[in-house]
């Protein structure tokens, strides 16, 4: 596990949040992780460099690095940890790295996923294990984790996950992303004796890169806003979510899609 860390001068306390799947300048984690820098909070975030290696998009060199950077500027202290979350020891090793460099989080914010197009018929059981272990062993672990350590004041933990309701061709993901919602929504009551919210955001289809013209031009006839989602989007609900004002918003599947009908 390798770490990246920018401490800038502070004289105020800031809580801490840890976003993980942060892998990428493009991707909605990284603008989440800016958006709360920018509204007073310090930031502890994974990514996992072999996963975006092996996508369509490829890795992106010194990602964390500047990352970390585009925070600080922000006034945050950060740590990146690479982790990969398939791994069922590596949420309690993130959670001490952030713990130990920032301090005790008050926000986890789930962005990470395995992300691997198959149907009904060519799935692998190899592809479909690890899709759970990422996107819904993982989560599990993460939150449990959070709810072991949390000593913050009744009413400001959070819970954040990410969700999608894609499932033709896409099985292993979308059936992954089902459970992580069940997961993170149980939170809601099985947590709530420690003051913490938990809720799930469905973003829709975001323009992180990925997409193809003919794709765009598929989302575009279907949100009735006549653009692309952007990670800014989600990165403004989830800040609310965070904030004060946010806390009676509890155990809610929310979708910030623009109105996209699929």
């Amino acid at each position: 596990m390798t770490t990246v860390e920018n401490k800038p001068p502070s004289d105020a306390a800031r809580p801490v949040a840890l976003v993980t799947g942060v892998g990428r300048s493009a991707g909605i984690g990284a603008g989440i992780a800016h958006r709360l820098a920018e509204a007073g909070w310090d930031l502890a975030f994974t990514y996992w460099t072999p996963y975006d290696a092996r996508m369509a998009w490829g890795a992106e060199a010194g990602a964390a690095d500047a990352i970390a950077a585009a925070l600080a500027e922000r006034g945050a202290a950060t740590v990146g940890v690479e982790a990969d979350l398939a791994d069922p020891a590596a949420p309690e090793r993130v959670f001490e790295e952030a713990e130990r460099r920032l301090g005790t989080v008050s926000a986890l914010v789930m962005c990470h996923c395995e992300s691997v197009d198959s149907g009904l018929l060519d799935t692998t059981i190899e592809s479909f294990d690890r899709h759970f272990a990422v996107n819904a062993r993982a989560t599990w672990l993460l939150v449990r984790e959070f709810g072991r350590r949390f000593r913050g004041t009744p009413g400001t933990g959070r819970v954040i996950a990410l969700t999608s309701d894609h499932t033709v061709f896409n099985l292993p993901y979308g059936a992954s992303k089902g459970a992580l919602d069940r997961i993170t929504l149980a939170a809601a009551h099985e947590l709530a004796h420690l003051g913490i919210t938990a809720n799930v955001i469905n973003p829709g289809p975001v323009d992180t890169g990925w997409m193809s013209e003919e794709i765009r031009g598929q989302v575009l006839s279907g949100t009735p806003g006549g653009r692309l989602g952007r990670p800014q989007d989600t990165a403004h609900l989830v800040e609310f979510l965070c904030s004060p004002q946010g806390e009676w918003i509890n155990g809610q599947l929310l979708k910030s899609n623009g109105g996209f009908a699929s």
